[in-house]
């Protein structure tokens, strides 16, 4: 999993989250969410230092989907469904068929 610690300031900023004042509670439960459902449909994402850019944009993708009401729902929600089935089939990143996960 990609740490709520590097993933929260990234989610803030593409929401246009300015003020520290801001729970975070809901946006690191996003985060988690993201994660969990991209599990659910055999995504691997590594605990590693070397963060994955396509599976933190698909993480990003489904905070902006259901953070607040957001005016283009439903183009994220083709955006991140898009996102999420390429990561499930592309090599590399499930570990169906005894398979590594993401190297």
């Amino acid at each position: 999993m990609i740490s709520v610690e590097y993933l929260l300031p990234r989610v803030k900023m593409a929401a246009r989250v300015s003020t520290s004042a801001f729970d975070d509670i809901q946006l690191t439960d996003l985060i988690n969410a993201a994660q969990a459902d991209l599990g659910i449909a055999g995504v691997v994402i590594p605990d590693s230092e070397n963060v994955d850019a396509l599976a933190c944009q698909a993480v990003i993708t489904y905070c902006l989907m259901h953070f607040g009401t957001p005016d283009n729902y439903d183009r994220l929600k083709r955006s991140y469904d898009e996102q999420k089935a390429q990561l499930a089939t592309a090599t590399g990143y499930t570990d169906w068929e005894g398979g590594e996960g993401h190297v």
